[in-house]
């Protein structure tokens, strides 16, 4: 069956850094973009970042840009999404997120994604 599993997420302090996996089984990620999205407590779901399929674009969330890099490792069916310089308004639950086309400049958007994964917590706190 299609799944997307998401995982590294855990507790850290400010400024630290995790690097969250996505890996996809029962498709072929190659294939897909694959956009990272966030939910915090009483906040709206927002796209953190994506990577296209085929077109090379990667997108970025103005509040990430310069501190998480996104990418893809096809041989192990896996996109990554590594944090830097974490801060606490960075704590919710991440997932990943699968739709069969390329990223847009005008924004990384829930209601294209078709597979999504059960996502992982990130808690960034002293």
């Amino acid at each position: 069956q299609v799944q997307l599993v998401e995982s590294g997420g855990g507790l850290v302090q400010p400024g630290g850094s995790l690097t969250l996996s996505c890996a996809a089984s029962g498709f072929t990620l190659e294939y897909y973009a694959i956009g990272w999205f966030r939910q915090a407590p009483g906040k709206e779901r927002e796209g953190v970042s994506c990577i296209s399929s085929t077109d090379g674009s990667i997108y970025y969330t103005d509040s990430v840009k310069g501190r998480f890099t996104i990418s893809r490792d096809n041989a192990k069916n896996t996109v990554y999404l590594q944090m830097n310089s974490l801060k606490p308004e960075d704590t919710a639950i991440y997932y990943c997120a699968a739709h069969g086309g390329n990223c847009y400049s005008r924004g990384i958007y829930s209601y294209e994604y078709t597979y999504w994964g059960q996502g992982t917590q990130v808690t960034v706190s002293s």
